[in-house]
């Protein structure tokens, strides 16, 4: 008996079982479905009361949401054959669902003894989930904490994603890492019942764990769609409410965009960062706070090093040297710089201010 218990733990580790294909070196740290057992959601429902809307009864009979306009295929847990309605209805039994727990006890042991050195991973949280009308359609909003390394009071940065854009990410990451994401499992699709606290506490928590899946992979974890999902909409959201003079509400988006880039650890794109940095000293700028705006210039800077040909070099010089003569700080080494580049006539004479090149720049 024990002899067969031990020949299952060693199969569940390696990925093998039967009816299975080989598992992939991702597939072994990820032996969980996306998909929640009955058990987990209720547990789910609790932790996310008081932060979930939900419609009435009579909603749930015709709830088509333009997220879910399609029926697709229902991922299994690994290992399990039982069709989709009845996964759901009827947890596994406690012998099965003790071995999983075994088995993943024994991996995460195993994990740990093999790699003595772990990367800080980012932690994801789905802190709200709220019902949005927006005649003629309706969808679910999902609020995520992204939780990274760093001082204990340091507030995570949050956004605000539905399930298409999760959706969207997954297909795409899919097209271009079949090998990879084949061990990743993404909650289906449904036509029905799409805002009941089950089903929304059910998604959240498979969200949770496919974002904290694509991060655990250095892959997954450096691929420009994944930076996007990030860090994106909030930069496009920013640049339109800076060009409109909202500076207050961009600044937000503005400190959460470079919160996160700073968090994920590789760029979101060639420049994205110093586009933020930009955002952030014209509206600290217009807000009247100097200090801050001069601060995100030097930093802007000391990125862009030696680039003499980058476009954004002799904006932020100009803004340097205009900010820091308001404060009556040191702007020789920057003017002595920016005089260089405008007799070399590698910059016009004055150069553009960073707002304009905020307001020309498409965000794709």
């Amino acid at each position: 008996m024990a002899s067969r218990l031990l020949h299952r733990l060693r199969h569940a580790l390696a990925g093998d079982g039967p009816g299975e294909a080989a598992a992939s070196p991702e597939a072994e740290q990820f032996p969980e479905s996306s998909e929640l057992e009955d058990d987990d959601a209720e547990g789910l429902s609790s932790r996310l009361s008081g932060t979930l809307s939900f419609t009435s009864a009579e909603d749930d009979e015709d709830d088509e949401d333009e997220d879910d306009a399609e029926a697709g295929p229902d991922p299994l847990p690994l290992g399990d054959g039982t069709s989709g309605e009845d996964a759901e209805r009827s947890p596994p039994p406690d012998g099965q669902r003790g071995s999983q727990l075994l088995a993943r006890q024994l991996q995460d042991f195993w994990k740990k003894s093999r790699n003595t050195l772990t990367p800080q991973r980012l932690l994801f949280e789905v802190t709200s989930a709220n019902v949005v009308k927006d005649p003629p359609s309706k969808y679910v909003l999902y609020t995520l904490a992204v939780i990274g390394p760093g001082p204990p009071d340091c507030q995570p940065a949050q956004i605000s994603r539905r399930y298409s854009d999760f959706e969207r990410l997954h297909r795409n990451l899919q097209r271009q890492f079949r090998g990879p994401m084949a061990a990743i499992s993404f909650p289906r699709k449904r036509l029905r019942r799409n805002f009941t606290a089950e089903t929304i506490a059910r998604r959240s928590r498979a969200f949770e764990q496919f974002l904290g899946h694509l991060q655990a992979v250095p892959e997954l974890r450096h691929a420009p769609d994944l930076q996007d999902f990030f860090v994106l909409p909030e930069l496009r959201r920013a640049q339109s409410l800076t060009c409109t003079g909202l500076y207050r509400e961009a600044l937000a988006l503005w400190a959460t965009a470079w919160q996160l880039q700073a968090q994920l650890g590789t760029p979101s794109g060639p420049d994205r960062p110093l586009l933020t940095l930009a955002g952030l000293a014209v509206c600290h700028q217009e807000l009247e706070d100097p200090g801050e705006a001069r601060a995100c210039c030097e930093k802007a800077l000391h990125l862009l090093g030696d680039k003499s040909l980058h476009p954004l070099l002799a904006p932020f010089l100009e803004a340097h040297v205009r900010l820091s003569w308001r404060l009556g700080l040191d702007k020789r080494q920057s003017e002595a710089r920016l005089q260089a580049l405008q007799e070399a006539g590698l910059t016009p004479t004055p150069p553009p201010s960073l707002k304009e090149l905020l307001i020309k720049e498409v965000l794709d």
